[in-house]
């Protein structure tokens, strides 16, 4: 497998914390050039692209708002503006729901929540992958990663918006997948589980956190780290025509039928 990356040019959306930043650690660990996007963590992705270029390779900080229009072409022109072209696009920049349906009732939230949560989480996605389609497709070999859900599969009670938006991103790389696959650019997305991010491990008492890994196959969570090894595969040459595929991450929950009313609110997730 082609695992040396030297002179590829990746682009990381949401790389300040979490499976983002883990991503664009493991990237940048093969030899790639990394640009990483936050949204209010300026100082932390600045740390990182330290990191990176004290490792010997280049790195580029960018502000990224998935709810601001132009956001994601800006970003986009940037990268080509430092490094002439993109190879991989990590579309993995979230929006966490800001409001929990009352006792798991979809018709508490309003239909400008439901609005507001899809546009940010999917037409946000979805602005800076096709910003970035022109510089992928002069790629030797385009790759593109979006990050999904295993609550888009399974569902979860509570954060409603969030799940039907990830599972439209699962839709979204199916189709693009043929848009873009005669250009040599293959689509992929992960449907990441629970992961042990540094946020899941703040809200998540350790007796949560066991009883979802007891429905995993492995009867462990993966670490970011774990992630980001499948995200660098299918985004990089190594991977050499799969596409079109949403691939299930080994901690997706609700494999073993866990229900997960822990997190049917902020305020419960926020005890833990």
């Amino acid at each position: 497998m082609e695992t040396d990356l030297s002179g590829r040019n990746v682009l990381v959306t949401g790389a300040s914390s979490g499976i983002g930043r883990a991503v664009a650690r493991a990237f940048a660990r093969e030899g790639a050039n990394v640009a990483v996007t936050y949204r209010s963590n300026a100082e932390a992705a600045a740390g990182l692209c330290e990191e990176i270029r004290e490792a010997g390779g280049d790195a580029l900080a960018l502000e990224y708002r998935l709810e601001e229009p132009g956001s994601g072409a800006a970003v986009a022109r940037s990268v080509a503006e430092r490094w002439g072209g993109l190879d991989t696009l990590v579309a993995n920049a979230v929006r966490w729901p800001a409001e929990f349906p009352d006792e798991g009732r979809a018709e508490s939230l309003s239909m400008e929540t439901w609005r507001g949560d899809l546009r940010v989480n999917l037409e946000g996605t979805i602005e800076v992958v096709l910003a970035a389609l022109p510089l992928l497709r002069r790629s030797e070999a385009g790759r593109i990663v979006l990050t999904s859900s295993g609550v888009a599969e399974e569902g979860v009670p509570g954060p409603s918006p969030y799940g039907v938006a990830k599972a439209a991103l699962a839709g979204f790389a199916r189709q693009l997948a043929w848009d873009v696959g005669r250009d040599g650019v293959l689509v992929n997305a992960v449907a990441a589980g629970f992961t042990a991010t540094e946020r899941n491990l703040a809200y998540f008492d350790e007796a949560v956190r066991d009883e979802v890994a007891r429905h995993t196959p492995t009867g462990r969570l993966s670490a970011p780290e774990d992630v980001a090894g499948l995200i660098v595969y299918l985004g990089s040459p190594a991977n050499r025509n799969l596409s079109g595929e949403v691939v299930r991450e080994g901690s997706s929950t609700g494999r073993g039928g866990v229900r997960m009313e822990w997190v049917s609110s902020p305020a419960s997730a926020a005890a833990h």
